[in-house]
């Protein structure tokens, strides 16, 4: 029964990753470091799917001659020529509207027998540009691909229920410690409230780049009530222009007499992001 039902779960996500493209959306930057490591994590999420199709395959240790034969093959198969259709677009600051790219990369699935293609926001909140914008960049593009390629928005990657945890783990447990959750922040009514919401389950203070409170008040604020050393950490996905010029406040900042910062550090193109990404994909099969 167990044999059954994992080979299940492989015939499922393999039929999923070969018959889908995926374009990883990212909000886009002048800056060079974000868009190297968009490419880069992209590449890992390819590697991070074909280790879980293989990882599922695996388990089927069984003599049943079908079974065994079937999950070799589809493990070879999978090892020697599996590579998903994955590629990454910015939503803005790029010479290139992603409408278009969405059709580019439909345009080239369609040629490999691919009819559908599954947009997942690199985005942290669920703000305007997941909501309305990136959706009507994909309306845009499915006038021109016609039917013949389903398009569909996948959950942004800040939905995912583990992503608190990689935050969690740049804190230290330990009350004598000061929290502070900086994000770029919204001036949009209510567009701070999930950035509020997570820094409160981290019970941390939260802090904006662009909008009140200020970095510098809320530390001010945690030395008034007698925190000596305080984490910081950027909710951002890379480093960039934003995350350095954080650093380098936190920097100015450590001039301030008798208190200890530490700066962490944004969630970056690692496997254990990427793993995010493809249990977002292995969860949303349908």
């Amino acid at each position: 029964m167990i044999i059954q039902d994992n080979y299940g779960k492989f015939l499922s996500l393999y039929k999923s990753v070969t018959t889908s493209a995926y374009l990883l959306v990212t909000h886009g930057s002048r800056a060079p470091r974000p868009q190297i490591a968009a490419k880069r994590l992209a590449c890992i999420v390819k590697q991070q799917l074909s280790l879980r199709l293989i990882s599922i395959s695996l388990p089927f240790s069984t003599k049943n001659g079908t079974v065994e034969t079937s999950v070799g093959r589809s493990t070879a198969l999978l090892q020697s020529v599996f590579s998903p259709l994955i590629e990454t677009a910015p939503l803005e600051l790029t010479s290139v509207p992603l409408s278009h790219r969405i059709q580019q990369l439909g345009e080239k699935a369609k040629i490999q027998g691919i009819q559908n293609l599954k947009i997942i926001p690199l985005f942290l909140l669920p703000g305007v540009h997941v909501r309305e914008d990136i959706p009507k960049e994909m309306a845009i593009a499915q006038q021109h691909l016609g039917k013949t390629m389903h398009l569909e928005l996948m959950p942004y990657l800040g939905s995912h229920r583990r992503l608190i945890f990689f935050l969690s783990r740049q804190f230290e447990e330990t009350a004598t410690v000061g929290k502070i959750l900086i994000a770029h922040g919204s001036r949009y009514e209510g567009g701070n409230q999930p950035t509020e919401a997570i820094a409160y389950h981290l019970q941390a203070i939260p802090a904006y780049w662009s909008v009140s409170p200020s970095l510098t008040s809320q530390v001010k604020l945690l030395i008034e009530q007698g925190k000596k050393n305080i984490t910081i950490v950027p909710y951002f996905l890379f480093a960039g222009r934003i995350t350095t010029a954080i650093a380098q406040q936190v920097k100015q900042l450590q001039t301030l007499p008798q208190i200890k910062l530490k700066m962490g550090s944004p969630l970056g193109a690692t496997s254990e992001l990427a793993r995010l990404i493809v249990e977002i994909i292995q969860e949303n099969i349908g």
